[in-house]
């Protein structure tokens, strides 16, 4: 392990403390390794438009705007090969919010997510993403006898935190 050295402002220094106190942490070590893996996964977001990575596209709906659902959905289908999962909260009678599972080439999730967000009648949407290694294929059978195999893209592995 390194030490290093850092100096902060007042301003910065009392917005970590107040980060520290919420958040539970033992010491200002811990908090600002955490917040700098955080913006280094951000970072990776650049690198990662060329290289796989998983992604949660968040996003909140009017369902009541013309086609919108309809729109939706078929974007998706057209995009099965990205959208693994999704999850559909109904927040109230006007609202809904999705949260989808997108992996594949970084550069097509950007593009899909971006797609997503910018639909008529979506009013708020986020990309969350991580970096994957390609790694691992599977394969398996449908029904019909034809099988085929995917890429099986992979989150990196996170350092466990050590007390300091």
């Amino acid at each position: 392990m390194q030490r290093v050295t850092i100096t902060l402002d007042d301003d910065l220094m009392a917005d970590l403390d107040r980060i520290i106190a919420a958040r539970g942490y033992q010491n200002r070590s811990e908090a600002i390794r955490d917040l700098a893996r955080t913006g280094l996964e951000q970072a990776s977001v650049e690198v990662a438009r060329s290289r796989h990575c998983v992604a949660a596209l968040v996003y909140v709906y009017d369902h009541h705007a013309r086609d919108l659902p309809k729109r939706l959905t078929k974007g998706f289908h057209d995009h099965h090969d990205l959208s693994q999962a999704t999850l559909h909260v109904h927040l109230d009678e006007t609202n809904c919010m999705e949260v989808t599972v997108l992996k594949g080439k970084g550069s097509e999730v950007q593009a899909f997510a971006n797609h997503v967000i910018a639909e008529r009648g979506v009013r708020h949407g986020h990309v969350v993403y991580v970096p994957a290694t390609e790694g691992m294929k599977h394969a398996h059978m449908h029904s019909h006898g034809i099988g085929h195999h995917h890429d099986q893209a992979r989150a990196p592995r996170r350092r466990k935190r050590s007390a300091s």
